[in-house]
């Protein structure tokens, strides 16, 4: 793979800044968020002085503890605009959640707020290797979901020429990858695995195509996963993280020379990281749940926005600002079963080191005689004989025990036998009854 590391000359001042000066700059910004939210949004004006605290408390970044913690469920008692900082008028753009959990969650955009989102895109797209003049293929989502428009704005303004795909239609993006030669996708990586699976049905060696870099987000997915995209595709697998509540991707992004966390780009989001039950914030190292407070956002600003992803903070390495570790999981995708806590990102893990099984799987739960059960569905790959691929089920299900400590079944099927994701792959399958 081509080293892709950009020159100082390309990076802005602020990614060549000191950590002090970043620290100063935060302050200056965060003193603005805080009044900006206490002053025009009546959720931020309440909650504040129910805890007992006010805008001018906050002198230093560590007195962001004095305030409350936001939710999502905050966003859908006050949905669809009661979160919003300027007049409706002023609102360029709405973007909003799925809502598959109750009602979406709704943000909105000023036309600053755009062009802030663009040019951190671009920012991170420039981490991952990409430059100028790249053919940026975007498989990501268009529409209400934020991947697929964030990404494109930020590829456009880092002066790249867009392929705007969007997501599904597998076989038709094969073909504009192997005959638009674009050198970046963006997509989520458990897409991304439909796509390579689609090359090979094709007759196409993923390691022959144009593209040098991916740049995948939206959902978990591993350092094994990172290993087996490049290796299938000989390219520089990147990740990137972001929400719509915090803006929509770009929040963060891994550099390419380094591939050792995401630095969070501190000059527009300030992170902390609590314990789950707790709240208490946790010190740098040390796992918990990530914490957003937004510095520059005009249209809503969000003040201590619970994610629910679990990650912890790094200093910074390629860049001044703080690292955060990939997402090891999100606090509410957690399954507890017979007492083991476990995510599906540690199930890929070991799928990944059982050379005739796949990475797409699915975890099903069940409930037989008052116990909670999970049963592993996954495929073979295509070039495991059915015979290989039994066994390598059974030697995964002894992976599972002696690696996480709990006992389930594994069914390996056939390619294609688990349902295919265009976005966020669904790794949990919840069938117990209510």
């Amino acid at each position: 793979m081509k080293d892709l590391t950009p020159r100082p000359e390309e990076l802005e001042p602020v990614e060549r800044a000191s950590v002090d000066e970043v620290r100063a700059l935060q302050l200056e910004r965060l003193r603005w968020s805080l009044r900006h939210a206490y002053d025009n949004v009546p959720h931020y004006r309440a909650a504040f002085e129910a805890a007992g605290a006010h805008p001018d408390d906050c002198r230093a970044l560590a007195d962001l503890a004095l305030f409350p913690l936001t939710t999502k469920a905050d966003l859908r008692d006050n949905y669809p605009y009661g979160m919003f900082a300027v007049p409706r008028e002023r609102i360029a753009r709405l973007h909003a959640s799925s809502g598959t959990t109750g009602r979406p969650t709704v943000v909105g955009y000023t036309r600053d707020d755009i062009d802030t989102w663009a040019r951190l895109v671009a920012r991170s797209i420039r981490a991952s290797g990409g430059r100028p003049g790249d053919r940026v293929h975007v498989a990501y989502g268009y529409g209400l979901f934020t991947g697929g428009l964030g990404a494109h704005y930020g590829a456009e303004e880092l002066g790249c020429t867009v392929i705007p795909v969007s997501g599904g239609m597998t076989e038709r993006q094969v073909m504009l990858i192997r005959d638009l030669e674009p050198d970046i996708i963006m997509v989520t990586p458990s897409y991304m695995l439909s796509i390579m699976d689609e090359m090979v049905r094709q007759g196409m060696d993923p390691r022959g195509t144009s593209l040098k870099v991916g740049i995948f987000g939206a959902e978990p997915w591993t350092e094994d996963m990172r290993h087996e995209i490049e290796q299938r595709l000989d390219i520089h697998a990147v990740d990137i993280y972001g929400l719509s509540e915090a803006i929509g991707p770009g929040v963060a992004n891994e550099c390419v020379e380094t591939k050792d966390g995401l630095h969070i780009w501190e000059d527009h989001f300030y992170p902390e990281v609590i314990d789950p039950v707790t709240g208490a914030v946790l010190p740098d190292g040390e796992l918990g749940e990530l914490v957003f407070t937004s510095l520059t956002k005009q249209a809503m600003p969000v003040v201590r926005y619970r994610t629910r992803d679990l990650t912890r903070l790094l200093p910074g390495t390629a860049r001044p600002m703080r690292r955060m570790e990939k997402i090891t999981g999100r606090s509410d995708d957690m399954i507890i079963l017979r007492g083991v806590n476990l995510f599906p990102t540690q199930i890929e893990e070991l799928i990944l080191r059982v050379p005739e099984l796949s990475a797409h799987f699915q975890c099903v739960l069940t409930r037989e005689d008052r116990l909670d059960a999970m049963t592993v569905r996954v495929e073979r790959r295509m070039n495991a004989t059915l015979t290989a691929s039994v066994e390598a089920g059974s030697r995964l299900a002894t992976l599972i025990k002696n690696t996480i400590g709990v006992s389930v079944q594994v069914e390996v099927l056939e390619p294609d036998g688990v349902e295919r994701s265009m976005g966020k792959m669904r790794r949990i399958v919840d069938e117990r009854p209510r």
